[in-house]
């Protein structure tokens, strides 16, 4: 019985791994495939990192994500160049629109605009891996549930993290707060500190309009597990223009020794630090638009 399953559900895998790849074909490029196949990924044996990210389910998420990021939200990115081709890394960015697409948008840039292309591998709130049929899609897509277990495991690996400071307040939070970064958590900067890792500020322009809401529900979002659920006053996301700015890195702490992470005054003030830096970016990009759509 136990053999049974075992070729059952390697068969299922094999399945659902084929029809990824011939989605993928068809929505890439034959230079986009070709370019693809120099990301590299730590094998643990049958095609999957050790978190689960496929290489396949990589080119068929960039697929996925093509038309959006050039035709609906007409991505305008700037300052990519400032991420390492290599090594360990933190993205952190501010986080808003009620819907994750903000970070879909991140994660596509980050692979378009990297050579060879780096995974961003986003850091998730514990609910989101347990979401059916989500969780695991966005898994072989090289996301990873939020323990420090595992952000110290991809981070001993040379990964590229990308992480939301300001987690479930910022994406949930009302039209009327839009633009106000809400308090950064400490984790992102007490884990830079303590495995000696640069951070990346990122501003996103642009989520913020898209799904705006009035209010968000508690009942709701007991019944999912998560603090609240945004009440959107559109049916559909806005093909609101964003813009993705990079700043500069930030590396004062690489001075510092690892045990300082234990210092609750020196991890705060670098997350401030990070949020400044974040926050500059926000209103670089306000600045610089003349309207949602342009």
């Amino acid at each position: 019985m136990l053999r049974y399953l075992t070729n059952s559900l390697g068969c299922r895998m094999s399945l659902s791994a084929h029809w990824v790849r011939m989605l993928a074909k068809n929505m890439l490029t034959k230079e986009q495939h070709q370019r693809l196949e120099r990301m590299h990924y730590h094998d643990a044996g049958h095609g999957y990192d050790s978190f689960g990210l496929h290489p396949d389910f990589v080119r068929f998420g960039a697929g996925l994500t093509k038309w959006p990021y050039e035709h609906y939200f007409r991505v305008i990115s700037r300052g990519a160049e400032r991420i390492p081709e290599s090594g360990a890394c933190i993205l952190a960015a501010n986080h808003s629109g009620n819907l994750p697409i903000d970070g879909m948008m991140l994660w596509h840039d980050v692979i378009r605009n990297t050579e060879p292309p780096r995974v961003a591998r986003g850091i998730a709130d514990h609910f989101v891996p347990a979401l059916p049929f989500v969780g695991t899609l966005f898994a072989r897509g090289g996301m990873v549930g939020g323990s420090r277990g595992n952000v110290r495991s991809l981070l001993n690996n040379g990964e590229l993290l990308m992480i939301f400071p300001e987690g479930t307040p910022g994406i949930i939070k009302p039209f009327s707060k839009r633009y106000k970064l809400q308090k950064f958590r400490v984790g992102h900067a007490e884990l830079a500190i303590r495995n000696s890792t640069p951070i990346l500020p990122v501003g996103i322009i642009g989520a913020e309009e898209q799904l705006p809401s009035v209010f968000s529900s508690r009942r709701l979002g007991k019944m999912f597990g998560i603090e609240a659920v945004p009440i959107p006053i559109v049916p559909l996301p806005l093909p609101v223009r964003y813009r993705i700015f990079y700043g500069d890195l930030i590396t004062e702490h690489l001075q510092r020794d690892s045990s300082e992470a234990d210092d609750p005054k020196i991890v705060e003030a670098l997350a401030l630090k990070v949020q400044q830096a974040v926050d500059s970016l926000l209103k670089e990009g306000l600045r610089e638009r003349t309207g949602i759509f342009t």
